[in-house]
């Protein structure tokens, strides 16, 4: 036969060998893997102690039986280190395979799928249909006989003595009937799969990735700290003993990991000034994002709020009260950082020879330079900011918050990100991309084990509910981007929290915290901070430019409440997965009803939150008792978290009603109502 060759020219093919050199398809073809991300090339992510399952098509031509496994292994190991398990044909008119394997280490895993004709499958289900007519088998028995030998060749020693008692069996069996009882027992099909002929086994083009992250990258609750204004006293910045002083209350309200605002120097040359006023006045401590000085830069700590020694005390002080720490780390410098004069082709000159400042306009931060991460210097620069994290990482950081990185290349931040995780799989970054989906989602694909999102400015019930289906239920995202819901940041004051006062901040906290499995809250939320700069998403006098004193009890604060959905997301393992979420029927547009189970079925939460700050709302709720195996007439119990209220209900519908001032949300924990059968006898 003839076959185009690429250069167009005909081109005689002699052998089957040859031809297969020729073709892109395979005797048995393996497709539409999932998950997979874009053709494999990034990783999927999840959790340890997580299952992974994996679907295929997996086919071949005529109806000869096939079988197919999934291998795993870690990244780490070599190709000898494969943990098999087989896939079972859940859908046969589909071809689609299934099969699912626990991930019980934070590491980075590599799995694909290997498939093989069986013909003992195949003889077992030919001889099973003419045993069933009642036709003649002895031809059929003989060809088994002739796999089970072939088998017995390639099994180990102590399986070989199996085969040999097997066949012992088969030679003294008296009639073709009893051969066959023999030959499709268990003995014999246990025997026969752990040592199937895979010498022209077919395996799936890729090796895909999983990255294994610790149980906190999907489920944690982060309160976010401006270390320099923790403290009593407005004109001068706190320290990290302040800022120890602190932590108790931060984790009595729950928070398991703490997050710091940059804690470097601040640079002196163009310093911005109290809501960002272009000169500071003498004595303005400056914006933290500034980073820099002749006090040290990325790897320095600011000395007013003390020495790294200090630091390190602080995490350590954390960690005893069970939080992690996590660190903003802004890729960007001060005019007189230290790396300007030491490096200076590491960064933009104008014309004039003066540096290029950060610029979006109109908008200009004169007080911050950008580096250059292309050109000749393109390798030292990065390694210095490996280094920059590796270090904070030596100092107990297990948490990285990324400043602005849709700025900076796409490849390094996955270089860098596999450069730390290979040594340190235990750390977490995240993503603060508040730009282009596409630009957000592909930082997560190359490796941010979260991401921020637009949840911020999602309030209302049809733009939540198709924006989280999208997320976390139906699209792709869900395999490898972790939404981390923040109300605000200190660059965010939504307009929602602006108007809605003290009930807005109650329903956003409370969306936050149980629509994603991991959330955080910004220092001064709890005190209802949202004063903002008129016409604008920004805080007035933001402690970006100014040291602030406050009082942490005041009055209409609302700490009460997020100790309360804290405690009831620890309590309830459905709350700590995502993709869990659903949505279910609300009357009212203004109500928003939605649940998650866990994936053992023995906690589900249902979550009911009035969307108006403004005005009280009832609505008749729809629960999916179809789903939950409950029956129409049936009774199911009903605990509300916040209140402790405990009903009886039965039937689908049940009415509420939502004030925003007095509870804005409910929280319902179902659990089916066990009935007694008396007809069985009890003695």
């Amino acid at each position: 036969m003839a076959y185009d060759a690429p250069q167009g020219q005909q081109q005689r093919i002699v052998t089957p060998q040859e031809f297969a050199g020729h073709v892109r398809s395979r005797s048995i073809v393996i497709q539409n893997v999932r998950p997979e991300i874009d053709g494999g090339r990034y990783a999927v992510k999840r959790e340890v102690g997580d299952a992974l399952e994996v679907t295929a098509e997996v086919f071949k031509e005529g109806h000869g039986r096939i079988s197919a496994i999934l291998k795993v292994r870690r990244f780490s190991d070599g190709s000898d280190a494969w943990q098999e398990l087989p896939m079972e044909l859940i859908n046969p008119g589909l071809d689609t395979w299934r099969a699912s394997v626990v991930l019980p280490e934070n590491t980075r895993y590599v799995y694909t799928i290997e498939a093989w004709d069986d013909p003992w499958a195949t003889w077992q289900h030919d001889i099973g249909k003419k045993i069933e007519a009642g036709q003649d088998v002895g031809l059929e028995l003989t060809e088994g006989r002739a796999l089970v030998d072939k088998a017995r060749g390639r099994a180990d020693a102590a399986d070989a003595q199996a085969f040999d008692l097997l066949i012992q069996r088969l030679e003294a069996a008296a009639d073709a009937e009893e051969k066959a009882a023999v030959m499709l027992g268990r003995q014999a099909d246990d025997l026969m799969r752990r040592w199937p002929d895979r010498s022209r086994a077919v395996c799936y083009d890729r090796l895909l990735e999983v990255m294994v992250d610790p149980v906190r990258a999907r489920f944690a609750a982060w309160y976010e700290m401006a270390p320099r204004s923790q403290g009593s006293d407005p004109d001068k910045s706190s320290t990290f003993d302040d800022c120890i002083a602190r932590l108790p209350a931060i984790r009595a309200m729950g928070f398991d990991v703490v997050y710091l605002l940059p804690i470097h120097p601040i640079g002196k040359l163009n310093r911005k000034g109290r809501n960002n006023a272009v000169t500071a006045q003498p004595g303005e401590p400056g914006s933290p994002y500034a980073i820099g000085s002749d006090e040290g830069g990325h790897d320095a700590v600011h000395p007013e709020l003390g020495t790294e020694a200090d630091f390190r005390r602080f995490v350590a002080e954390a960690k005893k009260l069970g939080m992690e720490v996590a660190l903003d780390i802004a890729v960007q410098c001060a005019p007189d950082h230290p790396w300007i004069k030491d490096h200076p082709e590491w960064f933009e000159f104008r014309p004039d020879g003066t540096i290029r400042y950060a610029e979006n306009p109109p908008k200009k931060y004169q007080d911050i330079v950008n580096v250059n991460f292309y050109g000749d210097h393109q390798r030292e620069l990065w390694e210095e900011l490996r280094r920059v994290f590796r270090h904070w990482v030596d100092c107990g950081v297990t948490i990285f918050r990324v400043d602005n990185p849709h700025t900076k290349p796409v490849p390094f931040w996955e270089w860098v990100i596999r450069e730390i995780k290979d040594d340190h799989p235990e750390v977490v970054f995240l993503s603060e991309a508040f730009t282009r989906p596409t630009m957000l989602n592909m930082l997560a694909k190359i490796g941010f084990s979260q991401s921020y999102t637009y949840f911020t400015w999602r309030n209302f019930r049809h733009e939540l509910e198709q924006y989280l289906t999208d997320l976390v239920i139906e699209g792709e995202t869900r395999e490898y981007l972790r939404p981390n819901f923040f109300p605000t940041t200190p660059d965010i004051l939504p307009e929602y929290l602006q108007r809605g006062g003290r009930p807005a901040h109650m329903i956003r906290l409370a969306l936050a915290a149980t629509l994603s499995s991991v959330y955080g809250m910004y220092n001064g939320y709890e005190l209802i901070e949202n004063e903002p700069v008129p016409g604008k998403e920004e805080f007035l006098n933001s402690e970006k430019y100014q040291y602030k004193a406050r009082d942490w009890t005041a009055p209409g604060n609302i700490i009460d409440f997020v100790t309360e959905l804290n405690r009831i997301r620890a309590e309830n393992p459905a709350l700590h997965e995502l993709t869990n979420l659903r949505f279910h029927g609300s009357s009212d547009q203004n109500v928003i009803f939605y649940g998650k189970r866990s994936f053992d079925d023995g906690n589900i939460i249902f979550v009911v939150v009035n969307l108006d700050p403004f005005e009280p709302h009832s609505s008749t709720l729809t629960f999916p008792l179809e789903e939950l195996g409950i029956g129409p007439d049936d009774a199911f119990a009903v605990e509300e978290l916040f209140s402790g209220t405990r009903r009886l209900w039965h039937g689908a519908e049940h009415d509420v009603t939502l004030d925003p001032e007095a509870n804005p949300a409910m929280i319902f924990r179902v659990t089916r109502w066990k009935t007694v059968d008396y007809h069985s006898p009890c003695y």
